[in-house]
């Protein structure tokens, strides 16, 4: 198993119970005691947990905290790609659609690239990239300008300004949060301002944000979570988020880590 995994595995059990103790994570990982502690030691470093005696504790990142794209990269990524590849079948050659920064935006981006004839409209230098380098020859790409992020989201007023004459099908959107109160959410302000711009010039506005974003909150709201047409998450959701969830976007769907939909229900928002 390479470092990127068990590192992601680690994060994942760190996600789910709040601590996580070396011994359990060597009979987990079937790896050394030694190795287990590299690992956390990387993690501590990046700022990704508290090491403790014995284990590892989560950060409890305040609102304006802001992840840089790598960090968040060994984050969840089955869940992230099981809900990229569900996020494709809402896209269909000939669509014209905008795509949001952020890791899991970045794995639906590579289904993307066997679509033809798409217009797509994106502020996130890694899905232009990863579009230019693989995507359909048929396909169009208009990149934003803007300030960038530590996430390399282009952002502020030249990125908004170019989207005020734009029209698309759907907007497919990560979150940093998402929260029955503050609704979908990020750390930074002008991301805000220009996912919402985006939101305004979309027919539909498609979430993709895996179950660890429920109950986080950002300092900036994007739009509330009824503005949602569909939020595609994992199953690692619980019941009661769930529940919640259903009773305010349109349509909640549900994938497990092979990418199977298990719940993709519609409901009045």
């Amino acid at each position: 198993m390479l470092a990127a995994q068990r590192r992601s595995l680690i994060l994942a059990e760190l996600s789910r119970g709040g601590t996580v103790r070396v011994t359990d994570l060597v009979d987990l990982l079937g790896v050394s005691d030694m190795t287990v502690r590299r690992d956390l030691v990387a993690l501590h470093r990046e700022g990704l947990l508290e090491k403790v005696h014995g284990g590892a504790l989560a950060v409890a990142e305040p609102s304006s905290s802001e992840p840089g794209f790598a960090a968040k990269s060994v984050q969840r990524p089955r869940e992230k790609e099981a809900i990229a590849a569900r996020a494709a079948g809402f896209v269909h050659a000939g669509m014209a659609i905008a795509v949001s920064a952020g890791t899991t935006t970045h794995a639906l981006t590579e289904h993307l690239t066997r679509i033809p004839n798409l217009t797509v409209v994106t502020n996130s230098v890694w899905v232009a990239d990863v579009l230019h380098r693989n995507g359909d020859s048929t396909t169009a790409v208009l990149l934003t300008g803007g300030l960038r992020t530590p996430s390399d989201a282009l952002v502020g007023p030249v990125a908004v300004s170019s989207l005020r004459s734009l029209h698309v099908d759907a907007f497919f959107m990560g979150v940093h949060g998402m929260d029955v109160r503050a609704g979908f959410s990020t750390p930074n302000l002008l991301e805000s301002e220009t996912n919402r711009a985006m939101i305004e010039r979309s027919r539909r506005l498609i979430v993709c944000a895996d179950s660890s974003k429920w109950g986080v909150v950002g300092l900036s709201s994007m739009a509330s979570l009824s503005e949602a047409s569909v939020l595609i998450t994992d199953s690692g959701l619980s019941a009661q988020a769930s529940g919640i969830l259903s009773d305010h976007v349109d349509e909640l769907v549900l994938v497990n880590t092979s990418g199977d939909a298990t719940n993709g229900a519609a409901h009045d928002g």
